[in-house]
């Protein structure tokens, strides 16, 4: 009989305490496995987000210092405080006023910078801009409509809301529009378009927009994907049907916005001579200051917003995100300490366990191995078993705790980690939806994790088996006959 043969059945002629060390050891091979795969999605996670947030600012700075003669204005809706906070993906949900919006990661270089206005006005109001104030190269009225659903949050338990000095708990439950599109009109005319920043210049396929073009379309990347269509295609917005001229990659603060001629978007709308915004170029940055105090002057009822402004936001901003991104780097290095020591105390236990277990294994069986050495089996042969039996006994191990691990690895890293920081960019006491629950459920076994799992398993069943599979080598045959 083999040496194989001989190993499987004496392991099979204790089934039930088999099956229990078999389980014993399974969970401390699915920790073995499951925490490198947690701290590698909390990694890749951090890294994304991170990533994401340095490519969006120094993309909104470029665009801001682009337009250093550019002053944005428009009129910011009043509304009662509210609260705010981030999901998972860097969306920011603001709460309060009339409504409830959910305005995406996109919007850095528009609203949460000082323009991205969206309250509508009459465009003739502001027609004395062009004319009566000195220093003005020209004027670009735009509306922005965004269009979205409607979906209900409800935020976590503990939850709080930002700024309020008694920790107040948000509503249980309320309705946020998530944006599906932006619809960006502006004016179509050829001065404006060879002459200033108004419209994406990262054309990835077709063409941009020209003087003169009506029912046609420039999509960004994202909003491509959501029409499901590409140049030439037709796109039905709001009933109306145009055709897609080109696709533009955005730059971090235009991810679904689609452009099209003033006209038009005020048609399909059916806001008629209403626009959202006005950008006013001036001849020289020289200018900015002065003309920017003339149009407050003249328009009081509108916020007025230079670059300088914007880039002092952005600053404030970067700084926030910097301060989240310190934090998120300490708790990934507790978590490296945390799951190094886990790491280890999940060894030292499979490998104690298979050391008990052949240790008794050896004193149960010291007869059987007198018998063995007494028909002729040699010190090696004897050792060479029991070596066998461990390690097949923490192959076995492996492959249960390799299932467990594939299937609970979301549950289990979320116990045995702790969660990297806020979601980047939620300020500290900010509701946070997502978070650690969503880089939980991105974790995932590798196949190279699952063959480094099998080949730890033969490692730890031969050093817990080498002591006891010596001894019973060792074991002398007279006596061994004689132990009850």
């Amino acid at each position: 009989m083999s040496l194989t043969t001989r190993a499987l059945r004496n392991l099979s002629r204790r089934k039930i305490r088999a099956l229990l060390v078999v389980i014993a050891l399974a969970f401390s091979m699915a920790i073995l496995i499951v925490i490198p795969a947690g701290i590698a999605a909390n990694q890749s996670a951090t890294q994304k987000e991170t990533s994401g947030l340095a490519n969006t600012i120094d993309q909104t700075s470029a665009a801001i210092n682009q337009t250093a003669t550019e002053i944005q204005c428009g009129l910011t809706p009043s509304a009662p405080s509210g609260f705010g906070f981030t999901s998972g993906g860097g969306t920011a949900i603001a709460i309060g006023g009339s409504g409830t919006q959910m305005v995406t990661s996109g919007s850095l270089g528009g609203g949460a910078l000082g323009g991205g206005f969206t309250e509508p006005m009459n465009e003739s109001l502001y027609n004395d801009i062009n004319s009566s104030i000195s220093g003005v190269a020209a004027v670009e009225p735009t509306l922005q409509v965004t269009e979205g659903h409607t979906e209900t949050i409800k935020p976590p338990a503990g939850a709080t809301v930002i700024g309020s000095s008694g920790g107040a708990s948000p509503p249980a439950s309320f309705n946020v529009t998530v944006p599906d599109y932006i619809i960006e009109g502006v004016p179509l005319d050829s001065s404006l378009i060879n002459n200033y920043p108004i419209l994406p210049t990262n054309i990835t396929a077709g063409r941009n927009l020209q003087a003169g073009d009506n029912d046609d379309v420039l999509l960004s990347e994202n909003n491509s994907a959501y029409f499901g269509i590409g140049v030439g295609g037709t796109v039905n917005i709001l009933g109306t049907n145009f055709t897609v001229v080109g696709i533009y990659s955005p730059s971090g603060a235009d991810i679904q916005d689609l452009y099209m001629s003033l006209a038009d978007a005020q048609a399909i709308t059916n806001q008629t001579d209403t626009i959202t915004q006005l950008n006013v170029f001036t001849d020289n940055t020289s200018d900015v200051t002065s003309v920017a105090n003339a149009i407050s002057a003249l328009h009081p009822e509108l916020t007025v917003s230079t670059a300088q402004d914007r880039l002092s936001s952005l600053q404030q901003v970067e700084s926030l995100y910097n301060t989240e991104l310190a934090n998120a780097k300490a708790t990934m290095n507790q978590t490296n300490n945390q799951a190094l020591g886990e790491i280890i105390l999940a060894v030292a236990t499979t490998s104690l366990i298979v050391l008990f277990v052949m240790q008794y294994t050896v004193r149960e069986r010291t007869k059987e191995i007198g018998t063995l050495k007494a028909i002729g089996f040699g010190n090696l042969n004897v050792m060479g078993q029991f070596l066998l039996e461990g390690i097949l006994l923490s192959l076995l191990a492996a492959v249960v705790g390799v299932v467990i691990g594939t299937v609970a690895a979301p549950f289990l890293s979320k116990v045995l980690l702790p969660a990297v920081g806020n979601s980047l960019g939620a300020p500290k006491g900010a509701v946070t939806v997502g978070g650690a629950a969503s880089l939980a459920s991105a974790v995932t076994v590798s196949p190279e994790l699952m063959l480094i799992a099998f080949g730890v398993a033969v490692l730890l069943g031969a050093l817990g088996s080498v002591y006891p599979a010596w001894r019973a080598s060792k074991t002398n045959p007279a006596e061994a006959m004689r132990y009850e």
